[in-house]
């Protein structure tokens, strides 16, 4: 059984029962300690007393609120266990919204919602209900030594959780706009035939870290003294003609459909060329 990170109530209107968080994802990176370069001993960090003027052992730190410069008041435990809210063992269901209300840009980190014991038949009624009703509940819980907006969402086999960034916590970033006035139709027309013949199913099993896997070969091959071999570097020259890309593009992954895209690319570039010489034939003949 996994370690739960939150254990308590899940409440909706009169109905409570109890439920347990569990991690649902972590990301995965190779870790390096730091050695001596010379004799490649181990570094070993150190807490250091800056007032005293030598090391402290962990069991003499405590935590500090730096209220003024370098004034301090300390801050224990006990401390934090007294003012802590009542979403500190009671999720709180605030509201329903659309799932396609909630832009995933607000979702941070993921976890799995279980029922603990004497709580199944209520958490199955909420998954069912959510499941059916397209909704996702927005809840509020105290973890981690901060207060969470959390989506409660139906997954494949259970009810999933995500806490949520505030409103004040999502970047506002002036140059993240897109002038849609550049698109020309028949490009549109084209990078949207090359989007359905890449379309697939999907399949996150198929999807590797490649640089995680190029790092593990590496220290493999130094442990068994065999030279670093450089990986091959991508050029991607810069695109100048879009609809040539395009096309190109389409070629690669289906030659029938490159031919349709052409033609119709063709087409369009005819019409384009015989309108100006139609309005010239008007012109004249007035």
């Amino acid at each position: 059984m996994a370690s739960s990170v939150w254990k308590g109530h899940l409440t909706f209107g009169l109905v409570s029962f109890p439920i347990r968080l569990f991690s649902a994802a972590r990301g995965e990176t190779i870790s390096f300690n730091l050695l001596h370069k010379d004799d490649h001993s181990r570094i070993k960090q150190v807490t250091f007393c800056q007032k005293e003027d030598k090391p402290v052992p962990r069991s003499e730190l405590v935590k500090g609120y730096e209220y003024e410069k370098d004034r301090y008041v300390v801050i224990d435990d006990e401390d934090i266990k007294k003012v802590a809210p009542k979403t500190a063992k009671v999720m709180e269901i605030l509201e329903f919204v659309k799932s396609d209300q909630v832009d995933p840009i607000y979702l941070e980190s993921s976890y799995y919602v279980a029922p603990d014991e004497g709580g199944e038949k209520p958490y199955a009624l909420l998954f069912q209900a959510l499941r059916e009703s397209k909704f996702y509940a927005l809840a509020k819980v105290a973890m981690h030594n901060r207060e969470h907006i959390i989506v409660l969402r139906p997954g494949a086999k259970g009810i999933l959780s995500h806490t949520m960034y505030f409103q004040d916590e999502i970047r506002q970033v002036e140059e993240f706009r897109t002038d849609t006035s550049l698109v020309k139709d028949k490009e549109l027309e084209m990078a949207k035939m090359l989007i359905s013949s890449l379309e697939a199913d999907f399949e996150p099993q198929k999807y590797h870290d490649q640089y995680r896997e190029n790092l593990t070969k590496m220290i493999e091959d130094k442990i068994e003294g065999k030279k670093v071999v450089e990986a091959p570097a991508e050029h991607v020259a810069p695109v100048i003609d879009i609809m040539e890309a395009l096309r190109k593009s389409l070629a690669e992954r289906k030659p029938a459909q490159a031919a349709t895209a052409a033609a119709h690319a063709g087409e369009a570039v005819a019409v384009e060329e015989a309108a100006p010489k139609k309005r010239a034939r008007k012109s004249k003949a007035g």
